[in-house]
């Protein structure tokens, strides 16, 4: 009998990878929430490290520690303060979240794909190699 003590079929860098989608659909809910209070007087746009957080998590993925991604973004959600410009007080930059939607897009298609990849290699050694 073969012992299987210690072993998982998913490894830190998949969790990792799972909490990476997690931020980024966090990181596309908070745009949009931004995106539709552009015309709310007083609206302060929120923000979240997305890179930092990236970094963080996937990095206590892979050393096998539990992450608990909503903490986090509670942790580090802010809010941007309105420019003087801005009569309304309303801090919503059309530019910087129409760029953070279309990096968002870029992003988690790298990451679906990443993940996908993954699952079709682990697919791939438990068919012993057979398509």
């Amino acid at each position: 009998m073969v012992s299987t003590t210690g072993l998982s079929l998913f490894d830190g860098l998949h969790a990792g990878l799972g909490k990476a989608l997690e931020i980024t659909q966090a990181r596309q809910l908070i745009t949009n929430g931004n995106l539709a209070n552009v015309n709310t007087p007083g609206y302060l746009a929120k923000e979240i490290p997305f890179s930092e957080l990236l970094g963080e998590a996937l990095h206590r993925s892979v050393g096998g520690e539990e992450v608990e991604v909503s903490s986090l973004l509670e942790e580090r959600l802010t809010e941007l303060e309105a420019p003087d410009s801005a009569l309304d007080g309303n801090s919503v930059d059309l530019e910087r979240e129409a760029g953070q939607v279309e990096q968002n897009k870029l992003f988690y298609q790298a990451m679906v794909g990443g993940t996908s990849r993954r699952l079709a290699m682990l697919k791939y050694a438990a068919s012993d190699g057979r398509s």
